[in-house]
């Protein structure tokens, strides 16, 4: 991992977490033929309110700590799902229901999943 994608992803972490954002995982993509990305950030918020809230701290902090602004952002309207691309990192910001349905972490065999604690 290049040490810019590795502080992107530290950066996006931060920005989840500091908006309160649950169940955040990493799912590393890089030894997967084909992927759109080489990692996928994954969270949750309890609200369209809190998942907007979410995305908008993770833009703020990865604009400000790693000069980083996404490619493009889907979902924002209805705020059940928000998609961030930065490029070699998406982002989904989900609600709980709708994440359990997409099932993204799970999606990739032979992907890495690494689950990031819950701060209270």
């Amino acid at each position: 991992m290049s040490h810019h994608t590795e502080e992107l992803i530290k950066t996006i972490i931060k920005g989840l977490q500091e908006k309160k954002g649950k169940n955040i995982v990493t799912v590393d993509l890089t030894k997967i033929n084909g992927s759109i990305c080489e990692y996928m950030i994954i969270g949750e918020g309890n609200s369209p309110t809190q998942v907007s809230a979410l995305s908008d701290s993770v833009w703020d902090i990865a604009r400000k700590e790693a000069n980083e602004k996404p490619l493009s952002i889907d979902g924002y309207k209805h705020a059940t799902w928000i998609g961030m691309d930065y490029g070699t990192v998406l982002v989904h910001i989900f609600l709980p229901e709708q994440r359990q349905f997409y099932n993204l972490e799970n999606l990739w065999a032979d992907s890495f999943v690494n689950k990031i604690a819950d701060i209270d």
